[in-house]
């Protein structure tokens, strides 16, 4: 059943008789030819692995920045403990071994100036804390 327009409907005209071919059987036409199999191949080794891995080592410029920001956000989260720990009268000595740790991970560059120069106030303020609580 087709519809036209907004309200209209007609009845689908039926189609014409169908069309019966002369043959009577089902027929494939013509059959390709099989293809031949092959043997199996013993398994190679992955030729250049040491390349590959080498490619592997490449780090780009995004992946150091992330490890950039990481470290820095890390070093804040500790002087935030750090602070809390003063305050509260119970500095803890494993929070002052961490932050040393992250003031030695901040030396390292990641290629951005701008981001450079941040880490380096961060570790400043690290150097600046640690002394000021004469760990």
């Amino acid at each position: 059943m087709r519809i036209y327009g907004p309200n209209g409907t007609t009845l689908g005209s039926p189609s014409s008789a169908t069309r019966r071919s002369t043959s009577s059987g089902f027929s494939l036409g013509e059959i390709a030819t099989t293809v031949e199999s092959r043997p199996a191949q013993a398994p190679r080794a992955a030729g250049g692995i040491d390349a590959l891995l080498a490619m592997q080592g490449v780090e780009d410029s995004t992946e150091r920045r992330k490890r950039s920001v990481a470290r820095g956000r890390n070093a804040l989260d500790l002087l935030d403990e750090m602070k809390i720990g003063l305050l509260s009268g119970s500095l803890d000595s494993s929070t002052v071994a961490r932050l040393r740790a992250a003031a030695a991970d901040l030396k390292s560059t990641s290629g951005d100036q701008g981001l450079d120069q941040v880490l380096s106030e961060i570790e400043l303020r690290v150097e600046v804390e640690l002394a000021k609580a004469g760990q």
